[in-house]
């Protein structure tokens, strides 16, 4: 016999269901965009996470006030401008051309950071790196916080990482799901990722029409459709899936030569 507080022999108690990581979420209009910070684990309310949250947010100001096309203070459009040598600009703003370059030769000349101006003409312009290499960026004080996984997310862009103690598999590990849009349908999601840590950069035309730029034919590209980019920065997740987007087969052979750690989905 067994009484209330007895089990029979041979079966075993189910461990107790485990209770979801607390989360919290904030977000700030920086770059244009609506930038949103998630955070989910251990006191995720408390001052340790708030410094980190707003030390990030503050990363992504700062790059804003040098690479914006939009603010004529920024180095960048001083120095476009001939205002200041780019000695007197921010480093990073030399840095910039450096990746520019080099994302240049990797993509085959798909990649550029001389685009078109409203005047007709091409000036330096960074844009479709800054974004990803700002969250990169952004992310290095929320890495710092014990027991917490983050999440930011720019404009469609996303970038997961969690402090190196969490585990990357198991029941311990916190994931994240990332929805694609559908390309040609907005209103559905075309595909789903999980992620522990990583980036998911999308290119494509759904959202703005055609405002990616070819430099091979020196022209936007205005078909539907998009390519999404997973691996581990955002920086070099977003150059490759505007380089593969506007890009050749030649671009296609670079990437699978290339991109060690990334891969590709193209809707």
């Amino acid at each position: 016999m067994t009484g209330p507080g007895d089990r029979p022999s041979g079966v075993t108690a189910k461990p107790p269901f485990p209770t979801a990581p607390a989360r919290r979420a904030w977000v700030e209009q920086i770059m244009g965009m609506p930038i949103s910070i998630h955070l989910r684990g251990a006191e995720v309310d408390g001052e340790r996470a708030e410094r980190a949250v707003a030390q990030a947010f503050a990363v992504l100001r700062e790059m804003d006030a040098i690479f914006s096309t939009y603010r004529d203070d920024s180095d960048l459009m001083r120095l476009r401008r001939e205002e200041v040598p780019v000695s007197q600009c921010s480093p990073l703003l030399e840095e910039a051309l450096a990746i520019g370059q080099q994302a240049e030769a990797v993509t085959r000349g798909a990649f550029t950071t001389l685009l078109p101006t409203g005047d007709g003409d091409l000036a330096f312009d960074p844009t479709g790196l800054v974004k990803g290499w700002a969250v990169d960026r952004a992310s290095a004080p929320l890495v710092e916080l014990e027991g917490i996984s983050f999440c930011i997310s720019a404009g469609g862009d996303v970038l997961v990482g969690a402090h190196p103690d969490l585990p990357t598999a198991g029941p311990a590990a916190i994931t994240w799901r990332v929805g694609v849009e559908d390309p040609r349908d907005r209103q559905r999601i075309g595909h789903t990722l999980t992620l522990v840590r990583g980036a998911v950069a999308t290119s494509g035309t759904a959202a703005r029409g055609a405002h990616l730029y070819d430099p091979v034919v020196g022209a936007m590209i205005g078909r539907p459709g998009s390519v999404t980019v997973t691996g581990p920065t955002l920086l070099w997740a977003d150059i490759w899936a505007t380089a593969l987007f506007v890009g050749s087969a030649e671009t296609r052979a670079a990437f699978e030569l290339e991109a060690a750690g990334y891969s590709a989905t193209e809707l």
